[in-house]
């Protein structure tokens, strides 16, 4: 491999490690075209290396668990410390100082400007095709980072053009624009992206790049984001025209585009059934191959290919995956996701989670005849359930070793490792197992060393947002919309057409004891909708969507005391946490020390629940052992106060154009407001 080969492959791997960043104050930094020398942006290599320094997604990464630790804080995972910034109302305040960062977009805005009037004089070098490519890359990265700041500020300026450091110009620049229009200009971004961008796979370098499909399913995406807010918020002062909106007086008398909420609601949703329609009409699902047995000796590959799309090493030839990040030990670009979920990685799936899943059968488990055996122990919890909840939770008897001797990482199997240290516990007994490659060549035990790859992007969220915003659109379910649902619960392993029959037996009254998803905006959804979100919830473990999905669904009002359960601790898996005498034989005497006993509590009380309370086993200087209690302000981020008063003509906050967020103060290190909802905490 020559030279610029090697350095233009240590960039893929990276994907995107390296960017052009911002730590500057307000919508400026020194400009680029004064350290970038005028010939740069004039080649397809330089246009590829520009796109590709501005990649920026969740991935496996060094010490951690990588992707599986997304969905800490919410009804799905938790760690060994609850986040008080979301579940604690009065925690999270507002910062004096600081400011939002748009540098990653000003060097899209940059490369813009330079770029597309060279390519359409022709200045630039290169196979017409490539460039394209690259300058779709732009389009969808600029989309990719302004979807981040819809999710987290709603209203925003749209910029398209780098901007001079004048005050004037920059405070004008500053206004946001109402959050539908955002969306539409998102979409308008990623149109031109799927123009421009190919599927080739020479150019997408075995989907180490982005692609066209890339940017429809992240167009269904950001569409069904969309909707779904203003169909869930609607009213609120989180949607222009809602009572109290703060960009209305910036927007005085604003009319939708599509001419009132309910219809721009749906025009997103037209728009998500038409993107996903695209990638799941062209991308099959990965099947489960052979089964669910649990690998044994060196039978790490060939078990489950459906299990296996998460851990293999070449992902660019599955056809389900659309955009994947590569590890290579020669450039150091390594991660040690396998070593951490075997050792606990300080996760832990909910309860409620576990018991959201479906049996094989398709009914719940509390249905009449639905043949569940129980939660006595783990692996009867998983016995004849949907098999995504036997392939990627562990049970006590799943091989978790892949040596053939018994190990300091806790011998053959697996359970629940509850009182180890933080960093290698098992939260609540229940630990998440996608991911974890039984690559046996993965495991210089002391090191990170594991060159699977980590999945972006998977054409399985196509399906299921088709799923939704069809629903959504119609209150039914269109022929599309059964057979993609049909196509990932059969993938899954869930008993052929078997929906009606879930819905059927639904009951929401119990499906709300575990599930946030059952609500929006406080209210019931209906079985056919709810079982949707659940479908989405089982098929999507450990993949970092969770958060998204309620906020969008607003199905955090109700949350209030709601105590984080994990695995049957009391009824029989306590006996297994006994002390060892000096030749390594149980005795009779526990490791357990419950709340309230002697000595200094390590599990949460049996006279409580028999099920384990991450958050109750101290009680002393505990602002969450009663309970998560959400504030609705905290569906968008509170703005920086200093950038409130920079944006401002008159430098200050009340006649800003970066006006705050609804329920925010104006005031620095103060907590969000109670809203006149008395649902809210």
């Amino acid at each position: 491999m020559n030279f610029l080969n090697k350095k233009l492959a240590y960039s893929f791997l990276m994907l995107g490690a390296m960017s052009f960043t911002s730590c500057e104050d307000f919508l400026t930094r020194e400009p680029l075209d004064q350290i970038t020398p005028e010939q740069y942006l004039r080649t397809e290599a330089d246009l590829a290396t520009y796109s590709l320094s501005a990649y920026s997604f969740s991935t496996h990464s060094g010490f951690s668990v990588g992707i599986l630790g997304n969905d800490r804080h919410t009804d799905n995972m938790a760690s060994s410390s609850a986040s008080t910034s979301y579940w604690e109302p009065d925690r999270w305040t507002t910062s004096p100082n600081g400011s939002i960062d748009f540098g990653p977009i000003r060097n899209i805005n940059f490369f813009m400007e330079r770029v597309l009037p060279r390519y359409e004089n022709g200045e630039i070098t290169g196979n017409e095709a490539n460039i394209r490519h690259y300058i779709g890359e732009m389009y969808f990265l600029r989309a990719w980072r302004y979807f981040g700041m819809l999710k987290s500020y709603g209203d925003f300026p749209i910029l398209t053009t780098t901007l001079p450091d004048e005050a004037e110009v920059l405070v004008e620049a500053s206004k946001r624009q109402p959050r539908n229009e955002v969306a539409r200009f998102i979409l308008s971004d990623l149109d031109k992206a799927i123009e421009f961008m190919s599927a080739d796979g020479a150019v997408l370098k075995n989907k180490n790049r982005l692609s066209s499909y890339v940017a429809q399913l992240i167009k269904s995406r950001v569409a069904l984001y969309e909707g779904s807010w203003l169909t869930y918020h609607k009213g609120t002062n989180r949607v222009p025209n809602g009572k109290g909106w703060p960009g209305a007086k910036l927007h005085p008398g604003y009319q939708f585009p599509a001419g009132s909420i309910e219809a721009e609601a749906d025009f997103f949703l037209r728009e998500a059934m038409k993107a996903a329609k695209v990638v799941a009409d062209a991308t099959p699902l990965t099947q489960q191959g052979v089964g669910l047995t649990n690998p044994a000796g060196t039978e790490y590959s060939g078990w489950n290919d459906y299990y296996e799309m998460f851990t293999t090493q070449d992902m660019g030839k599955i056809d389900e995956v659309l955009f994947w990040r590569a590890y290579n030990t020669e450039f150091n670009v390594t991660h040690g996701v396998s070593l951490y979920v075997r050792n606990g990685a300080d996760v832990g799936l909910t309860k409620g989670y576990v018991d959201s899943y479906l049996m094989k059968n398709g009914l719940p488990i509390y249905a009449n005849n639905s043949g569940y055996k129980g939660d006595v122990s783990i692996d009867l919890q998983k016995t004849d359930r949907d098999p995504r909840l036997q392939l990627f939770v562990c049970g006590e008897s799943d091989r978790y070793n892949i040596d053939d001797t018994e190990s300091t990482w806790g011998g053959l199997y697996c359970y629940p490792y509850i009182l180890e240290k933080t960093e290698n516990r098992m939260v609540t007994g229940f630990n998440v197992r996608k991911c974890y490659s039984y690559n046996k060549s993965m495991y210089p035990e002391s090191t990170l060393l594991e060159t699977n790859g980590c999945i972006v992007f998977r054409a399985a969220e196509a399906y299921m947002n088709y799923v939704e915003a069809s629903y959504m659109l119609t209150n039914s379910l269109d022929g599309d919309a059964r057979n993609y649902w049909e196509a990932i619960r059969t993938r899954a392993g869930i008993e052929e057409n078997t929906i009606d029959k879930t819905i059927a037996a639904t009951d929401l009254s119990i499906e709300a004891k575990g599930d946030w998803g059952v609500y929006s905006a406080g209210k019931t959804v209906d079985a056919t909708l709810y079982n949707i979100r659940r479908e989405r919830r089982s098929e999507f473990i450990g993949e970092g969507m969770r958060m998204d999905d309620l906020y969008r669904w607003a199905a955090l009002n109700q949350v209030r005391d709601y105590v984080i359960e994990g695995f049957n601790l009391w009824d029989e898996a306590y006996e297994r946490y006994m002390k060892k005498d000096a030749d390594g034989n149980m005795t009779n005497e526990t490791r357990l020390i419950q709340t309230g006993q002697a000595g200094t509590p390590n599990v949460s009380s049996s006279k409580v629940s028999k099920y384990i309370r991450p958050y109750q086993i101290v009680k002393e200087n505990n602002t969450m052992y009663n309970g998560y209690r959400w504030r609705q302000a905290k569906y968008l981020s509170p703005v920086p106060i200093r950038h409130i008063t920079l944006a401002s003509p008159t430098g200050d906050a009340e006649n800003s154009n970066f006006y705050q967020n609804p329920g925010w103060p104006t005031q620095g290190e103060k907590p969000a407001d109670i809203s006149d909802d008395p649902m809210d905490n």
